[in-house]
C-alpha cells in the first residue's frame, strides 16, 4: 500500500514509517522538522521525505496529486511551545483542514489521526475515561487546536479513525516525563515528581494498533490507545534511575500535586481491545530501558511539554 505520513520524522510517525517500510509498503513523509529529527528516518528506496509544513496548501495538494496515497496517517502536530497559539492553530487546525480536504479530493480510503487525552480536560469527570466523556479541551492551546483538527476530519464525512492516546513513550520521544527525567538525572539537575498517576503506552504497542487499522480493522470513529492501567509518576522515575544504573544520594522527592492537577488520567481501552483483539505487550520497565538506551546513543538537547508551566524546556 501507499501511505502518506504527516509528521513522519517525529516520534510516532517515524516508528510507523519503519514498520510499514519493513513490510514493503511505500511511504511518503512530510515534516517541517520543528520537533522531528532527520536521523529518525533511514534513507531507503520505498521512502520519500519532503520538508515542509502541512499549512502550505499548494505543497500538500501537490503531494497528494503526485503520490496518490491509499491511506493518510496524520501525525504532524505543533506542541513544542504552549504559548505559541498561532503555530498551534496553523499546524493543528489549519493544517488538519488542508490535509483532510486534500485526502478527500484524492479519494484516500481512510485517514488516521492522533488526538491528545487533554481533549477531556486536565480534570476529567470520570476514571477510567470512556469515549463518551464530554470533550473539554480548553486547558491548553494544544488540546484546543488538536480537537478542532479532529472535528474537521469528522466533518468531512470521509472514513477516518481518531486514536486518542495515553502518554506514549519509547525511543525518539522528546515530550512528557520520561525524557525530562532522563535529561535532569544525567545533567546533575534536581529531579522531583508530583503525587500523580498516569497511563503510559509503549510506542511499538501503539504501532501494532495503527497497523491493524491500516490493514482494515476498526470502525469509523474514535478509539483509545492505552494500557488500561495507571502508574505512579514515582514508578516512572524509579525505573529511569534503575535503567541508568544510578545510585542517588537522596531519593527523588514526591511533591503534593497542584489542586488543579488530576490525581490520575486513565483511558478506557475496551473498545480497542474488542475491535482489534489487541493487548499491551511491553512491561513499563522493559520499555523504559529501551528508551533510555536510545537517549544514551542519540542524546537529548531539549524536551517539550503541552502544558504551560510544566516540565523542563532547557
Amino acid at each position: 500500500m501507499k501511505v502518506l505520513i504527516t509528521g513522519g520524522a517525529g516520534f510516532i510517525g517515524s516508528h510507523l514509517a519503519d514498520r510499514l517500510l519493513g513490510r514493503g509498503d511505500e511511504v511518503l513523509v512530510i515534516d517541517n522538522f520543528s520537533t522531528g529529527r532527520r536521523d529518525n528516518l533511514v534513507p531507503q528506496p520505498n521512502l520519500q521525505v519532503v520538508e515542509g509544513t502541512i499549512a502550505d496548501r499548494a505543497l500538500v495538494y501537490g503531494l497528494f496529486e503526485d503520490f496518490k496515497p491509499d491511506f493518510v496517517v496524520h501525525a504532524a502536530a505543533s506542541y513544542k511551545d504552549p504559548e505559541n497559539w498561532e503555530e498551534d492553530a496553523r499546524t493543528n487546525t489549519l493544517g488538519s483542514a488542508i490535509v483532510t480536504q486534500a485526502a478527500l479530493g484524492a479519494g484516500v480510503k481512510r485517514l488516521f489521526y492522533f488526538q491528545t487525552a487533554l481533549c477531556y480536560g486536565v480534570k476529567p469527570l470520570e476514571q477510567p475515561i470512556r469515549l463518551e466523556h464530554p470533550i473539554i479541551p480548553g486547558d491548553s492551546s494544544y488540546a484546543i487546536s488538536k480537537t478542532a483538527g479532529e472535528q474537521y476530519i469528522a466533518l468531512s464525512g470521509m472514513d477516518f479513525i481518531s486514536f486518542r492516546l495515553a502518554n506514549a513513550y519509547g525511543p525518539r520521544n522528546l515530550s512528557g516525563p520520561l525524557p525530562t527525567f532522563y535529561h535532569r538525572l544525567t545533567s546533575g539537575l534536581d529531579c522531583f515528581v508530583m503525587d500523580t498517576r498516569r497511563d503510559f503506552i509503549y510506542v511499538q504497542d501503539m504501532i501494532d494498533v495503527v497497523t491493524l487499522a491500516l490493514d482494515g480493522q476498526g470502525r469509523r470513529g474514535y478509539y483509545h490507545i492505552s494500557s488500561g492501567g495507571d502508574y505512579a509518576i514515582k514508578e516512572l522515575v524509579d525505573a529511569t534511575v534503575a535503567a541508568l544504573g544510578l545510585k542517588l544520594e537522596e531519593e527523588v522527592k514526591v511533591r503534593d500535586r497542584n489542586p488543579d492537577d488530576a490525581y490520575t488520567i486513565l483511558l478506557d481501552p475496551s473498545k480497542t481491545i474488542d475491535d482489534f483483539g489487541w493487548h499491551v505487550k511491553t512491561p513499563l520497565g522493559e520499555g523504559i530501558k529501551t528508551a533510555i538506551e536510545w537517549y544514551k546513543t542519540h542524546g537529548i538537547s531539549q524536551t517539550y511539554t503541552h502544558l504551560k508551566g510544566v516540565g523542563d524546556k532547557k
